[in-house]
């Protein structure tokens, strides 16, 4: 099932996308794409309607964020074999954390950002796992059952605030539009196995990206287990789990977006993403 938020930032509506390509309308049915309509038993009752049932939507609404009401995005740095051997660093030994701050929440088709006085704004396909069942220190055989479903995430960097003012990884990493998460969630029933999927990125057409989940170091059970052990994970939590080898600080020499460009990313089976990017403004 294939679960999304449609409209106007703010005033986003949930809907599903249907075997055909339908969008239909979910708001009479649950209020929100989050918190408790991620619960598995909420997820059941969703999966039980007859989809041809539900009102269609007409057009090609903005797609929003695929989750609504996010509490915290729990990050994962260096988490694919390949992208830790291009970045120069040894493999960890346990996974590198930061969160992202939910101002750098948009949707998966919004304009991007580059913040005033950024010199180094990177790019960062990953997959992205939506926390159904709450819960923490979860051990790792109990971990997929807390998991509602997974989402295209582009974890959107700023290198020169992430690594050179100060050390903290976050100042790079939550500048506004930095988020872009969906289309869709898709419940895990249809992802029986996350280890498998590909990834990809392409800037201005030009293909930087092209990895695989299989190469992660700490798998997507260990990360759930892992991250419960520091804080509880509740609904509609996301995590996102690392990125591949491609990223522009990889290049030789790097490369960087600046204004005027587009990215394409994707995984397969759950969406694509297209961003333009734009300078950002004062208010």
């Amino acid at each position: 099932m294939k679960l999304l938020r449609i409209g106007e930032p703010g005033k986003e509506r949930p809907a599903l996308l249907d075997p055909i390509g339908q969008l239909r309308d979910l708001s009479q049915i649950v209020p929100d794409i989050g918190g408790e309509t991620l619960l598995p038993e909420s997820i059941a009752k969703l999966r039980a309607l007859d989809e041809s049932k539900l009102p269609p939507i007409p057009g090609a609404p903005r797609i929003g964020p695929c989750v609504g009401s996010i509490g915290k995005i729990v990050c994962v740095g260096l988490n694919y074999i390949d992208h830790a051997a291009e970045a120069n660093m040894p493999i960890p030994s346990e996974p590198i954390l930061f969160l992202k701050p939910t101002s750098a929440i948009v949707g998966p088709n919004d304009d991007l950002e580059i913040p005033l006085g950024a010199q180094k704004t990177d790019w960062e396909i990953e997959l992205g796992v939506v926390i159904g069942k709450p819960g923490k220190y979860l051990p790792r055989e109990r971990a997929s059952d807390h998991i509602a479903g997974y989402c295209v995430i582009n974890d959107v960097s700023e290198r020169a605030f992430q690594m050179e003012r100060g050390g903290q990884w976050d100042k790079g990493k939550g500048c506004d539009t930095f988020a872009p998460i969906g289309p869709w969630l898709v419940t895990k029933d249809e992802v029986p196995d996350p280890q498998i999927l590909d990834l990809w990125l392409e800037v201005d057409g030009h293909r930087f990206q092209n990895g695989n989940t299989r190469t992660m170091i700490f798998d997507v059970p260990h990360l759930v287990s892992y991250i419960s052990q520091f804080m509880s994970l509740r609904s509609g939590d996301v995590i996102a789990t690392g990125t591949p080898p491609g990223v522009g600080l990889g290049q030789r020499p790097p490369r960087y977006l600046k204004a005027g460009q587009t990215m394409r990313l994707g995984i397969s089976g759950l969406g694509i993403q297209e961003q333009h990017t734009a300078s950002a403004t004062f208010l």
